[in-house]
């Protein structure tokens, strides 16, 4: 049942609903310690003391583009409130491709900083990056993405909330955690739909997508919008290659050619690109489907047996 207003969680009231996360429902509250309204998240679980600890660990990130974690209560997350819009509301209004390609830049110092400290985030999507009122961005959700200690709390099935797995690297797909370039390929996927209005692979079906991007390239996105230069189409199809050596090695070197175009190397890219194949019947990827079937039961086997084993305090 969503949460009224005038309730309490510890020190904080409810003030109202903002919407839903990874996680669950989103409260917009007031910290009566201080006065200060802040966001509260709500979990399916309640967290154990080590959970929270590991959690916490991901407060000491201070960074003006990722969204500062406040507070951990037993099944809730206190966070930073942010007045705007998600970067997917802000894509559906037509935007000047230089302010477009400053909110990449602002994701990629966020990253930058991340990464220097040991967190991953491995589900960067507009839906998690917040575009503020003052033109800055926040990047979402970097607390549950590494304190879980785990694929994404999320990944336990293709949800509303999660919505299709458009922009998950070819490692991801393959069942590997990944690394920060992991997110660069996020990023590379983000920034190519920012430019072409597509995402990298469609198709009729998550797994399908899968599919495509496991087994080939997405069309070069000169194609799709003949406007854009050599070299953004050189930065984007760098950040996408599906090999993770073959990527920007950190958000820092994405970034730097971002900043200045006259050292991006043209190596014809786009001349290597492969298509994917072809989806050839109804049965191809059931052992893919099966595989994560699978992965999904025992996740939420290890949840529950987590959660019981050392929730109990």
């Amino acid at each position: 049942m969503p949460l009224p207003a005038g309730e309490r969680l510890g020190p904080y009231e409810i003030l109202n609903a903002i919407g839903a996360g990874g996680m669950g429902e989103v409260y917009r509250a007031r910290d009566s310690r201080v006065g200060r309204d802040v966001a509260v998240k709500l979990a399916g679980v309640r967290f154990s003391d080590r959970f929270e600890h590991e959690i916490r660990a991901v407060a000491a990130l201070n960074h003006p583009n990722i969204c500062t974690l406040h507070d951990v209560g037993p099944n809730y997350l206190v966070m930073e409130l942010v007045e705007g819009e998600t970067l997917r509301d802000w894509l559906k209004q037509d935007r000047p491709l230089e302010r477009k390609l400053d909110v990449v830049r602002q994701v990629l110092e966020g990253l930058q900083a991340a990464h220097r400290a040991g967190f991953v985030h491995r589900d960067l999507k507009p839906q998690n990056i917040m575009v503020c009122n003052d033109g800055s961005i926040r990047i979402l959700d970097f607390g549950i993405a590494k304190a879980a200690r785990m694929r994404r709390l999320t990944f336990v099935g293709f949800s509303p909330t999660m919505g299709t797995p458009d922009y998950m690297a070819p490692e991801q797909v393959n069942g590997r955690r990944g690394d920060q370039r992991t997110d660069i390929y996020s990023l590379g996927a983000i920034l190519y739909e920012m430019t072409t209005g597509k995402v990298p692979f469609e198709g009729e079906s998550p797994y399908v997508i899968m599919n495509l991007r496991t087994s080939g390239d997405p069309p070069a996105p000169r194609k799709l919008n003949p406007h854009l230069t050599p070299v953004m189409e050189e930065i984007i199809l760098h950040a996408l290659a599906r090999n993770p050596d073959e990527r920007y090695a950190s958000a820092a070197q994405m970034k730097a050619e971002l900043d200045n175009y006259e050292i991006v190397p043209l190596v014809e890219r786009f001349k290597h690109l492969q298509p994917p194949r072809p989806w050839k019947g109804r049965f191809r990827l059931l052992p893919l489907i099966l595989l994560f079937v699978l992965a999904q039961i025992a996740l939420f086997g290890f949840m529950y047996w987590y959660f019981s084993t050392h929730g109990k305090h």
